[in-house]
């Protein structure tokens, strides 16, 4: 892929004469590994590269340290699919697909009857979860109708992937009346229009600046320093020994007894492969016995 300083960027910007936001993110390495270690229909490709742009932008109008998780639960073949990021832009992925999925298949084919789910956990102070219909043919759109209703705040959102140089790439646009209430509607409108043209080379291709004078160059916009964005899993051998310890203790030396003495565990959201014996696993018994006599879990 041709390098631009704006692969993995998000990028927040103010209208100034407009009391009016925006966001424009483009995720390329970061879309990628979330499906290198998965052969997913490309109905649900696409379907992840909306939800991690739109967990992107959401992360980023929402100014808090933690963790956001936007996940869709249907009755359809595609089971579930799950985005979860925090305020550092490090994003994954995951899906579970039932049944066999078309490659043009539709939000509501693959869905059903289902819902998106947001849930937002701040290292400090309460968690939030908003509960979506999903109702309408896209992402995007239910994301808009959320915002309006739940936030009172009008917002418009691009949300595109596609490919670019033959590799796969997702990004998107947000706009967002301010929220202290001076914002125009016209303005709103205006800013939304001209945010419409954008086309999917641009989107894909230019780097930030250069985009967004060729969709504004009759505004006033300031724009602020990037923040990376990355794919970043979290999983781990501690976690996945402390997972083992969830199993009932006869269960365990089924397992080992059919697996030749050793547990293979892999994680779904990046294919890491970890390993334990029954030593290993009698040493995460032990540490989490220490723990619970020091009152530590």
């Amino acid at each position: 892929m041709n390098y631009t300083k704006d692969n993995d960027k998000l990028y927040r910007y103010l209208f100034k004469d407009r009391a009016v936001r925006g966001e424009w993110v483009r995720l390329n390495s970061t879309f990628t590994e979330t499906l290198n270690t998965h052969e997913y229909p490309k109905a649900v490709q696409n379907l992840l590269g909306e939800m991690l742009v739109a967990t992107s932008l959401l992360t980023a109008t929402m100014k808090f340290n933690g963790t956001i998780t936007v996940q869709i639960q249907g009755d359809g073949p595609l089971k579930l699919a799950v985005v979860n990021g925090n305020d550092n832009q490090q994003l994954r992925a995951l899906a579970r697909v039932q049944a066999e999925i078309a490659g043009n298949a539709t939000l509501a084919e693959m869905i059903g009857n289902g819902v998106l789910v947001i849930s937002i956990i701040p290292t400090e102070g309460e968690r939030y979860q908003g509960v979506i219909a999903l109702d309408k043919p896209t992402i995007r759109e239910c994301l808009e109708d959320y915002f309006e209703r739940s936030e009172q705040l009008k917002t418009h959102l691009i949300i595109r992937n596609g490919e670019y140089d033959g590799k796969a790439v997702a990004g998107g646009m947000l706009l967002q009346i301010m929220p202290d209430g001076t914002g125009s509607r016209d303005d709103f409108e205006h800013l939304a229009t001209l945010t419409e043209t954008v086309k999917d080379e641009e989107l894909f291709g230019l780097e930030a600046e250069e985009l967004l004078y060729r969709l504004y160059h009759e505004e006033q916009v300031e724009v602020y320093p990037p923040q990376d964005t990355e794919f970043k899993c979290g999983c781990s051998r501690e976690r996945s020994g402390s997972a083992l310890l969830l199993v009932p203790a006869d269960e365990i030396e089924e397992m080992l007894a059919e697996k030749q003495g050793v547990i293979d565990m892999q994680c779904e959201c990046c294919g890491t492969q970890y390993f334990f014996d029954k030593a290993a696993i009698e040493g995460f018994k032990e540490e989490a016995e220490k723990l619970s006599k020091l009152g530590l879990n």
